[in-house]
């Protein structure tokens, strides 16, 4: 490796596989879609993913390599919203699709690694969208980032061991082997990057805190990491074996039989999804168990669910950072009668209904209480918040904290976008531009007051806990640790400050609707 290589304009690095050749700018090395496994395609499909194959000579990594195939189950939005979170990865859908992208300030060093893991339920999204760019966040922090794309969906987590034996050992965590793959690589290659392959921060949002929380519970991930930051994402239950053989079990009729799957059309394997979610019924635990075609709990590769009834032993010496943000909801209630406040007190009752049951009429007049004045439209946002995000954040973080090994961190993202005339409040994934330092490319966040300021405080602090596995820094005020007793929580606003429970009544609320199945 070239001795300038952290100012040359094409540095070249050399990985266990082969030379890479990446790009400068403004002071931060790019390297973008490098191999770390083999395609998955054809016979390949659903197995455990294999390492790439060594080259000779200097490869290019200077561009995005594509992103694994889609769900076509993806969440419509009406016109205005298009660009809140920025341009969408237009890069194409293809089974080869076991990359990762390197940001690092330079070649030479040993700084902390962040492993991003992105979102998108396990059904899509990629590592490669412009507002998860690793660029800022690598040149602020003095960190090195590294984005991962992984099988997802029915190409990543079919479980079909139980039907074709154990020449399918693993398939239905398949794409959550991936990333302990990608993990491996990070441990072999990272300090040929000036990264630290002893100080590795997983950090994932929406899906990707599901995935944190899968890899805290899977042992083929132990020691590969060494803290990890859930947003609004954590995971308490994941798919049953059982549940996971009734959606195998659909998929291989509406396909033809087991002998059929690694030759069929990938938009024929795609198309299955919702109808064997459909035939395999209603989830036993609706508020906790948010995916199908997700992690199963295996007993092998996955060994329990991620908390439930408690977090694993094997995460007990893992510092966490868990949190969410305030308006979370918001992003999937644009419909007109929310986005024009006009809900009626009958809709909101009937939505709020479909996810408390007996429980509607306390959830009702909990939310008239905290928010007097407030619009049915307003007061559904915070319900469906509660309910389909931050129940899982705090079960997580009691029953983590509850276990008494390292520290637990919690936060919350109150500042309020100006997006929409305010309407969107701070909503499901407008922490990424914050952590990233990117707040000049979505709508939510782009030429806002403020929105600068904030992200440089949130990334020094994402930077700060994967230095030293506490959050503490100069852009903050002292943060302690999450305990039953106080449960701590910073709120990130344009004054950043720490509140003791600030949501006791509803996190005890939806505490007890989400456990009671």
């Amino acid at each position: 490796m070239a001795n300038d290589v952290s100012v040359t304009t094409s540095p070249v690095v050399e990985t266990a596989s082969g030379k890479i050749r990446g790009a400068a700018s403004n002071g931060i090395l790019a390297f973008k879609g490098i191999r770390y496994g083999a395609s998955t395609g054809g016979a390949a499909r659903f197995r455990p993913p294999q390492p790439a194959a060594a080259w000779s000579g200097a490869r290019d990594a200077l561009a995005y390599h594509g992103k694994a195939p889609q769900s076509p189950a993806q969440v419509k939005r009406r016109s205005e919203m298009d660009g809140i979170l920025g341009p969408l990865d237009t890069t194409p859908e293809t089974e080869d699709c076991l990359t990762l992208n390197v940001w690092t300030p330079g070649a030479a060093g040993k700084r902390p690694v962040m492993v991003w893991l992105h979102g998108g339920a396990f059904a899509y999204g990629s590592g490669n969208r412009a507002v998860t760019d690793g660029a800022a966040l690598a040149r602020r922090g003095d960190v090195v980032v590294v984005s991962v794309n992984h099988r997802l969906n029915i190409c990543g987590y079919l479980h079909l061991e139980d039907i074709g034996g154990a020449r399918y050992a693993g398939s239905g965590n398949a794409g959550s082997l991936d990333m302990v793959l990608a993990l491996q690589w990070v441990r072999d290659n990272i300090a040929a990057f000036g990264g630290d392959p002893g100080c590795v921060t997983i950090f994932g949002e929406s899906g990707g805190g599901g995935k944190v929380s899968a890899l805290l519970a899977m042992p083929a991930a132990k020691g590969l990491f060494h803290r990890a930051v859930i947003q609004s994402g954590a995971a308490v239950r994941f798919t049953t074996r059982e549940r996971a053989n009734a959606l195998a079990e659909s998929v291989v009729k509406q396909l033809g039989g087991l002998d059929k799957l690694a030759d069929v059309p990938l938009g024929a394997l795609l198309s299955a999804i919702v109808p064997a979610s459909r035939d395999a019924g209603k989830r036993a635990w609706p508020l906790l168990d948010r995916y199908d075609f997700g992690p199963v709990v295996d007993g092998a590769v996955v060994t329990q669910h991620p908390a439930e009834p408690s977090t694993p032993p094997l995460g007990d010496d893992i510092p966490l950072m868990i949190g969410g943000t305030a308006q979370e909801a918001a992003l999937f209630l644009d419909d007109d009668a929310v986005w024009h406040r006009t809900l009626s007190e009958a809709a909101l009752r009937e939505r709020v209904a479909a996810v408390a049951g007996p429980d509607t009429d306390a959830v009702l007049a909990l939310y008239k209480a905290r928010l007097p004045g407030a619009s049915a439209a307003d007061r559904l946002i915070a319900a469906l918040t509660g309910s389909n995000f931050s129940v899982r954040t705090w079960l997580f973080a009691d029953r983590r904290a509850a276990r008494g090994g390292a520290p637990v961190y919690h936060y919350s993202l109150e500042w309020p976008s100006p997006f929409g005339g305010g309407r969107m409040g701070a909503h499901h994934a407008m922490d990424l531009p914050f952590v990233f330092d990117t707040t000049d490319v979505p709508l939510s966040t782009k030429g806002a007051d403020g929105a600068p300021e904030l992200a440089a405080a949130m990334s020094a602090t994402w930077a700060a806990f994967a230095r030293a596995g506490k959050p503490d820094n100069p852009a903050i005020p002292a943060w302690p640790a999450y305990t039953a007793e106080t449960r701590a929580t910073m709120l990130f606003d344009t004054r950043c400050r720490v509140v003791d429970d600030p949501l006791r009544d509803p996190r005890e609320l939806w505490s007890r609707v989400a456990t009671r199945g």
